[in-house]
């Protein structure tokens, strides 16, 4: 792949917009890509190394930087990612080889990370939670690019029958995921052929992108014909929509959430789904006024928590560099007092979840056990979001990336007998 100076600018500058840190980094590229007008010919290397520096960033300063930062540093950590993703497959532009060589040896010497691409807070709790093969293991397949799943809308369609069809269509290697019962898993290099945004089974809802594992979260709250559930942290409704499915369109399903560009957004994707049932609504926070009507009533709670993502670091590594021992800290606030109030919301026999897409025990275990030991009337009811016999169900539930081939998440089931 030959690199031109003008996709090497390109890149160099998406590296400056995101080394503060300030904004997602999807939203960065998107910002630099339209900014710069780079074309399909280069996107792939720019897009491809900008995502190369988030998940290898220690080893990219590390090899751009020997002897100290040059002046030009950000063409310098761009070159220095280009070597990591791609090493000799990519042609470097004439002013730039005999960098780019000396880039390619520093990159071959330098091997794997010691601490594996993780800021050495999180590398450091990782270890106490996992032990050191288990983190190890966990951190190298954070590494690897994300896997690209959908979910079947059982509202319109069965699993079986959507899966033949787009292997028919160029999906050779589509495959049902191993866990959920209504996913698919499709391969990334066929996605570059083919958008999946514009394929008939998409524009109809009869397919969405979901990961397997937040799959497996809806599933987890058993959702039942003719119930009523919220969701209180709807977000941008992909579990909202997997759990209307669940319930056959019937009964009640609120989704609830503070922020009301995302619950717009949630428009269009509810009116492909074909569910009726669902109802959004704004709320200001967890204290919002609007909840007292609901107290009480809900056969089942599911809270998403805000929480800092570190499971999802295979789509968005930007997080690990975004997150510190500080916002976590903010967050455990949060995430008790969201899961306080939502516990109001449920009838006597009713079931709340609790869940997150992070890997530390500050946000999940820690969060069930100080819900369980502030608020009487609640039990702990042993769940599994993997293939697992009901022996060896655990009090909560965890799915990790190297072990389970999805996002990491975890999940607490209460019941209230009280």
């Amino acid at each position: 792949m030959l690199l031109r100076p003008a996709a090497l600018s390109a890149l160099a500058f998406a590296i400056q917009s995101a080394s503060k840190f300030e904004y997602p980094a999807d939203r960065t590229l998107s910002y630099v890509l339209r900014e710069k007008r780079v074309g399909s010919q280069d996107r792939p290397l720019v897009a491809e190394g900008f995502y190369a520096w988030l998940r290898h960033r220690l080893s990219v300063e590390t090899i751009a930087f020997d002897g100290g930062k040059p002046k030009d540093e950000f063409s310098a950590l761009a070159l220095a990612a280009l070597a990591r993703q791609f090493r000799r497959r990519v042609t470097a532009p004439s002013g730039e080889i005999d960098r780019y060589t000396k880039y390619l040896k520093a990159d071959e010497a330098l091997g794997s990370h010691a601490r594996r691409e993780l800021p050495a807070w999180l590398w450091d709790r990782l270890g106490v939670q996992y032990g050191n093969d288990e983190r190890l293991a966990l951190a190298e397949d954070l590494l690897k690019p994300a896997s690209f799943d959908l979910r079947v809308n059982t509202l319109k369609g069965k699993r079986d029958e959507v899966l033949k069809r787009l292997q028919k269509e160029g999906f050779s290697n589509a495959h049902a995921t191993p866990i959920s019962d209504v996913g698919i898993r499709l391969q990334q290099l066929e996605l570059g052929r083919i958008d999946i945004g514009r394929h008939p089974l998409f524009e109809d809802g009869t397919i969405e992108v979901q990961d397997e594992g937040s799959q497996l979260l809806a599933k987890l709250v058993g959702a039942k014909r003719g119930e009523f559930v919220i969701d209180f942290c709807a977000g941008a409704g992909g579990k909202t929509l997997a759990l209307a499915a669940m319930m056959a369109s019937t009964g009640r399903l609120y989704a609830f959430d503070n922020n009301e560009r995302r619950l717009d957004n949630m428009g269009p994707r509810l009116a492909r789904s074909g569910a009726s049932n669902v109802q959004t609504q704004r709320i200001e926070n967890e204290h919002d006024p609007k909840l007292a009507k609901f107290a009480g009533k809900a056969d089942r709670v599911l809270v998403d928590a805000p929480c800092s993502g570190l499971g999802t670091l295979k789509r968005n590594p930007d997080l690990k560099w975004r997150q510190s021992p500080a916002s976590v800290k903010e967050l455990i606030e949060i995430q008790k007092s969201i899961l306080n109030e939502a516990a109001k919301l449920v009838r006597t026999g009713g079931r709340l979840v609790y869940a997150t897409c992070s890997l530390l025990a500050d946000e999940n275990e820690n969060i069930a056990e100080h819900f369980l030991s502030t608020n009487t009337g609640w039990k702990v009811v042993p769940s599994s979001l993997r293939n697992e016999d009901a022996s060896e169900e655990k009090p909560y539930a965890h799915l990790l990336p190297h072990r389970d081939g999805c996002d990491g998440f975890f999940a607490a089931v209460f019941e209230r007998n009280a």
